[in-house]
């Protein structure tokens, strides 16, 4: 834990987003003096302007010149800003730290942490964790939503971790919900913080970034595939900024939690070793997994984990000792994935000594997070669902995957450069028709097209509104009207949540 004060030190942070606001708010708090610069100019801020309203903050809004970091002790840049930007490149020359809220919060944390992250599941499993751990608790967070049910016999922690006693608090933010740097003066040294990590937020985890290196003590990395190939300027970036999670552990309690049924993170698990080969933009990254190292899988992995016996259980393998957590078919969520989803939340909740009976009495009572394979409505026999958070076209074909009713899927948004070939396959397999919109639909259409089948009707729509019409015409009963576009949402939204609200919108307005 890191005490520096920032008191009268001059910080620059760049990008008026949550995470901006909320890294304005701490070191406010903390006496420094403070300045947020935005590319966009003020008109279009009004909502993040309106919280700053009588703060003590300079603005520079409408871009971000090179006199900022005149005089200038720390930069921190929100996650959409990439630490690449030429601004970024001039102050490490100068030699100004850089830093942002999620390696701040981990540096100045009185308390244990867990970070998760991945290409797909982040959001979903850092919730279902933070349910558990409320519900091994046996009071539940009233903004969670959920009743404590019940309480654990399961004693059998893999790490020096044990479940502190009652009055903890679980604290689940980051990449996720909100960012808890401004909350930190609130935590306790007995509570735990449950960390969605974005690979944009991992960036500058690589050691040469503000303050003493750190990883979280539960760090979690739940796949690697392509996604932020618009950012990250190859594979081997990307998967570095995620391995970043695992690189400084400390080897006599810290637990690492990988996904054994994905090509990188099984990879990983099995070589108990992080070996990434150099790319465009990143040098070869080797280092060995310092702590205790579980797996999840819907298999009957070997080792510690949690993992999908051939009776379609979830079971808790921890030092020679096997528990069922729960049958496959007492989840709510739909979709392998989300089975997964939840074998890596029982995984990561028991590196904290969190028990079975906690575990299955989340999985038999969640039913989703909003925007993630969220049923809007019924009309008419057809079945409305809003997967708005598919912006990489695996996370479409994971949706896909979900149905066995005839689905009318809706396609499209802003491309990633990902390739859209395996999703076009299965499109082809799963759908009836496909409706495509946004930037994206032109690319999508020629994917599908490159692939044989002749079955598929492809419908091209403007915008979302047109395609939810489109959709209400060419649905039968019986069948799924799904939203789970592959693509993200700026070509047309903020982001992929005021995309899902607009889709339940228009689904509510049928």
């Amino acid at each position: 834990m890191t005490r520096t004060s920032f008191a009268d030190k001059h910080v620059v942070i760049l990008g008026l987003a949550r995470q901006g606001i909320a890294l304005a708010r701490f070191f406010l708090a903390e006496g420094a003096q403070v300045t947020l610069s935005d590319v966009a100019p003020a008109d279009q801020l009004s909502a993040p302007l309106t919280e700053l309203a009588g703060q003590p903050v300079r603005l520079v809004l409408g871009g971000h010149p090179p006199e900022l970091i005149q005089n200038c002790d720390l930069l921190c840049l929100s996650g959409g800003v990439p630490p690449q930007i030429p601004l970024v490149a001039a102050a490490r020359r100068q030699g100004i730290p850089v830093s942002n809220d999620a390696l701040l919060t981990l540096q100045r944390s009185p308390a244990p942490a867990i970070g998760i992250t991945g290409s797909s599941g982040k959001t979903t499993t850092t919730t279902l964790v933070g349910l558990m751990l409320n519900e091994e608790r046996g009071t539940m967070q009233p903004e969670l939503g959920m009743p404590a049910t019940s309480d654990s016999s399961f004693t059998v922690p893999p790490s020096s971790f044990t479940v502190p006693p009652s009055s903890f608090r679980v604290w689940v933010g980051g990449n996720i919900g909100r960012p808890l740097i401004d909350q930190l003066a609130q935590v306790q040294p007995q509570d735990w913080l449950v960390l969605e990590l974005s690979s944009f937020q991992l960036e500058l985890f690589d050691g040469a970034s503000y303050g003493p290196a750190v990883s979280p003590q539960v760090a979690a990395v739940l796949n690697v595939t392509p996604n932020h190939l618009d950012r990250h300027p190859s594979m081997a970036h990307y998967s570095a900024a995620k391995a970043n999670i695992l690189r400084w552990q400390d080897p006599g309690q810290d637990v690492a939690v990988l996904g054994a049924d994905d090509a990188i993170t099984g990879g990983w698990l099995r070589a108990r070793r992080v070996e990434i080969a150099a790319g465009p933009g990143q040098p070869t990254l080797s280092f060995p997994l310092a702590g205790r190292v579980l797996g999840f899988g819907l298999t009957e992995g070997a080792g510690d984990g949690c993992w999908l016996d051939s009776a379609d259980r979830l079971v808790l393998r921890l030092d020679g000792d096997q528990q069922v957590v729960t049958p496959a078919s007492a989840l709510q969520l739909r979709g392998r994935h989300n089975l997964l989803n939840m074998a890596a939340a029982c995984a990561i909740s028991a590196a904290t000594g969190a028990g079975p009976a906690a575990m299955a009495a989340v999985a038999a009572s969640f039913t989703g997070v909003e925007h993630r394979l969220e049923l809007v409505a019924e009309r008419g026999g057809v079945r409305w669902y809003n997967d708005s958070i598919a912006t990489a076209p695996e996370r479409a074909a994971a949706a896909l995957r979900s149905f066995t009713e005839p689905v009318v899927l809706l396609a499209g948004g802003r491309d990633k450069k990902l390739p859209w070939q395996d999703f076009a396959r299965l499109a082809h397999q799963r759908a009836r028709v496909l409706i495509l919109f946004g930037e994206a639909a032109a690319l999508i259409a020629e994917a599908i097209a490159s692939q044989p089948g002749d079955e598929l009707i492809v419908l091209r729509c403007a915008d979302l509104p047109a395609a939810v019409a489109a959709a209400r015409q060419a649905a039968r009963p019986g069948e799924v009207v799904l939203l789970s576009p592959g693509g993200t949402s700026y070509d047309a939204y903020k982001d992929f949540a005021a995309r899902g609200e607009h889709f339940r919108t228009l689904v509510n307005e049928l």
